[in-house]
């Protein structure tokens, strides 16, 4: 198979965040998409190397939205057709010869069901990324403080002709050696980081090795608060035990997660009703309400006023 074209720019980037027509009263839990994917190994050809992952994937499109986490980070190799990944900083548009990394944490995709969907998956944890990148010989230093969840690689040729190698080991009905993998991984990682066009994921890559775990939680809680996941599951993309995560939540915010998560929650809520223009039902679920009856709840005891009544005030100010 073809492994797509090369494109001067592998993502589009665009304006705005909005689920508007993904509401629809849709309020559920995601689901992990690394546990999904691990769990149905008849779906697609998987190569797995201890808690990294690979995986040719032609999606199979069910539905126009779909909703899911990882606590792992991932690569994403588009080889035809389109999907647009909506995080809570951005919308990204994924084609054809797209090549991205995808941060842990949570997003919407929006799937099109004009054309079939084929896709190349590289689950990477971070303490992979942070052992490969240490026996670098030219270290990585410089980092800035905020990334975007959706990170571009430059679709350069070592790049392409990594994934081209990857083929005969996905059409092989021969599992290939862990150790073969594990080189393949590591080869990965390095042919990206040795590439100064990706100055960005780069700069990411520093920071995992340099940063404090105290930022990295924050970092956590700010790019997934607006969306419905459970405390387990926020311990779990910080890498910490819930007992560990709650305990470090106090620490560093003097709050609990839950009544932190809470006061964000309605402050943004209350944001897209009276700046946005949001109905009560799309800003409950845009900033991470189980459902619109709890939120009215929760917005009226903190407020002293329905959200209804909140947005009608606006409208009419």
């Amino acid at each position: 198979m073809n492994i797509g074209k090369r494109t001067n720019s592998s993502i589009k980037i665009l304006a705005g965040f909005s689920r508007n027509h993904y509401f629809c009263c849709q309020f559920s839990f995601l689901y992990n998409l690394y546990s999904h994917i691990l769990s149905n190994p008849g779906a697609a050809r998987q190569l797995s190397c201890g808690e990294s992952l690979v995986t040719i994937f032609n999606c199979p499109i069910k539905t126009k939205y779909d909703e899911f986490w990882s606590h792992n980070n991932y690569i994403v190799y588009v080889m035809e057709g389109r999907k647009i990944w909506h995080t809570a900083h951005g919308s990204y548009d994924l084609r054809e010869g797209s090549c991205v990394f995808v941060r842990k944490g949570a997003c919407i995709v929006e799937q099109f069901f004009e054309a079939r969907f084929c896709l190349v998956l590289f689950f990477v944890p971070d303490d992979f990324i942070c052992e490969v990148l240490k026996r670098k010989s030219t270290p990585i230093r410089k980092f800035e403080g905020k990334y975007d969840p959706v990170i571009s690689i430059d679709n350069s040729a070592s790049v392409q002709t990594f994934f081209q190698s990857m083929m005969p080991y996905f059409y092989s009905s021969r599992e290939p050696d862990q150790s073969l993998l594990e080189l393949k991984f590591r080869e990965l990682i390095l042919a990206i980081a040795d590439n100064p066009l990706n100055s960005e994921l780069l700069s990411y890559f520093g920071s995992l090795l340099q940063e404090p775990q105290s930022v990295s939680l924050q970092r956590v809680m700010e790019d997934n608060f607006c969306f419905n996941l459970k405390l387990e599951e926020f311990a779990r993309l910080s890498t910490r035990s819930l007992s560990a995560f709650k305990r470090d939540f106090l620490r560093i915010y003097s709050s609990s997660a839950g009544k932190w998560l809470m006061e964000r929650r309605l402050n943004h809520a209350r944001h897209l009703l009276t700046n946005l223009g949001k109905t009560v039902a799309e800003a409950a679920f845009e900033s991470g309400f189980e459902n619109a009856s709890h939120f009215s709840r929760a917005f009226r005891q903190r407020f002293g006023i329905s959200p209804l009544s909140s947005r009608k005030r606006m409208q009419t100010a």
